[in-house]
């Protein structure tokens, strides 16, 4: 896969990883745990990273700002995965839960 694809894959997954960010910081749960708030925000704080490099189609910039920011954005998905049941067990905490870890993960293998 060249540099270029591997932006646009990436790029890809961050979609699901938005939608997880938005889900939550729109909570009522987010309003009352600063837990859970961080996570929404370590989730945006590692897509914000990427947008320039993305925005300017610099794959090569792009990559390794994934790369060197990777490891906030696992943390923030073991976070979240581990406070998730404590939060609600609803099923849309449930499904986000499952979706930010898929995507994470094959976002993690895809830099690896």
């Amino acid at each position: 896969m060249s540099p270029n694809e591997l932006m646009q894959r990436i790029d890809t997954l961050l979609s699901h990883v938005w939608m997880v960010r938005a889900f939550l910081k729109h909570s009522e749960e987010a309003e009352e745990d600063d837990e859970l708030c961080q996570v929404h925000r370590s989730l945006y704080d590692y897509m914000l990273a990427l947008g320039g490099p993305l925005k300017a189609g610099d794959a090569e910039a792009y990559l390794k700002q994934a790369k060197k920011k990777y490891a906030k954005l696992r943390k923030a998905t073991e976070l979240f995965l581990d406070i998730q049941p404590e939060i609600s067990s609803h099923t849309n905490f449930q499904m986000a839960a499952a979706s930010l870890k898929t995507a994470v993960d094959e976002i993690g293998r895809l830099l690896s």
